[in-house]
């Protein structure tokens, strides 16, 4: 999941928030604002509003903290993370490679809920300090006390991908030695965890508990999804174990001449061409790339006046893998950069390119023959 507002880096990660954030804020401002001038009628609407907000953003902080203790420890472990994303039901970590051992990924769970308890702690300490609820602090900090412990207890549920489906997918990896197996049987029990909540959520629905109890057949259904998904992308690194991108490839790469005219190239080969890329070489050495994204980039009454090189993506701003670099890999590269396609190089020299499409193919070749 991909945030669409950066806030900016701590400890050099991007923290963003996906926009299903603000649902989530909204719902708690709007069900603490009612629940605080419930329990304390005497309170102004200024200072409940107040209370509310405060509340949010604490929460947020609180979430923060949470998905910061996976990606610090990860870094310590030598796991790279990119980002990471608050969104309607947490947050998520975008750590770009998986650990390397059942320790690792133990700890690097387990730190999670561990962190969301000590918060939880301190808040409910807060909280006596300031008089418990009987004071607009004390209550502040006593519903942050209780939402950080009950976020702890949540992610323990040993329902993958949460925090506790992920110490289960350790366990059984540290039993069996198995790592795809035990990603596999997670992700399972996590569908099985999903469909609970969804069956449960629906008769607490219809049992008078309203939104409450749709809420809690949502969280369901996300669990159902993203387990189900991790299923599929354990099975799917099963496939791609040993297959290279030379493997995959392209070999019949068409290469035109940097100085062709745009009118000329869009006229002659792109669009008599089932190719959506074309190598751009100046003698014979590779000088970039052109797809078709890059030539919308140029005014249409502009491509009889400028060349390919107005438009391609230059070789120093390229990224390129060799035949031998795993198809895992290559898929990383071009989600990450958000590429459709990268040049394969051996020795010097283009020997053919990779493409998402050629991928998919491969994928749909692999399932009908499995089929």
């Amino acid at each position: 999941m991909r945030s669409q507002i950066k806030l900016g880096r701590i400890f050099g990660i991007q923290i963003g928030l996906h926009y299903s954030w603000f649902v989530i804020a909204f719902l708690i401002v709007i069900s603490l604002g009612s629940l605080f001038r419930h329990d304390n009628p005497e309170w102004s609407r200024a200072l409940v509003a107040a209370l509310a907000l405060s509340a949010a953003l604490l929460f947020f902080v609180s979430l923060l903290l949470h998905e910061l203790s996976h990606s610090v420890f990860a870094r310590s472990r030598g796991l790279p993370v990119r980002e990471i994303t608050l969104f309607a039901l947490g947050g998520v970590s975008q750590i770009e490679k998986n650990p390397t051992s059942a320790r690792t990924e133990f700890w690097m769970a387990f730190v999670g809920p561990l962190t969301s308890a000590a918060i939880g702690i301190v808040f409910r300490i807060l909280e006596g300090l300031a008089g418990s609820g009987t004071s607009p602090a004390g209550a502040l900090f006593a519903w942050l006390g209780y939402i950080n412990l009950a976020l702890a207890g949540f992610n323990l549920i040993p329902g993958y991908p949460l925090d506790g489906g992920r110490i289960l997918r350790a366990a059984i990896w540290w039993k069996t030695g198995e790592k795809e197996r035990s990603t596999r049987i997670a992700a399972r029990v996590g569908q099985v965890v999903g469909g609970i909540f969804i069956a449960f959520g629906i008769l607490q629905a219809f049992g008078g508990a309203g939104i409450g109890g749709l809420w809690i057949a949502f969280i369901g259904w996300f669990l159902l999804q993203a387990a189900g998904e991790s299923y599929v992308q354990s099975n799917l690194e099963d496939t791609l174990t040993g297959i290279k991108v030379g493997d995959i490839m392209s070999h019949d790469c068409t290469s035109i001449d940097e100085h062709m005219n745009i009118q000329t190239f869009v006229d002659d080969f792109l669009l008599r061409s089932a190719n959506r890329c074309f190598l751009v070489m100046d003698h014979d050495q590779l000088a970039g790339m052109i797809t078709a994204a890059d030539i919308k980039k140029i005014e249409r009454s502009r491509w009889p006046f400028s060349t390919v090189s107005d438009a391609m993506r230059h070789l120093e701003d390229m990224r390129t893998i060799t035949p031998d670099t795993p198809v895992q890999t290559a898929i990383g590269i071009l989600a990450h950069e958000d590429l459709n396609q990268l040049p394969v190089v051996n020795h010097g020299s283009v020997i053919g390119l990779f493409s998402r499409a050629q991928f998919l193919n491969f994928l749909r070749t692999r399932a009908e023959l499995h089929a």
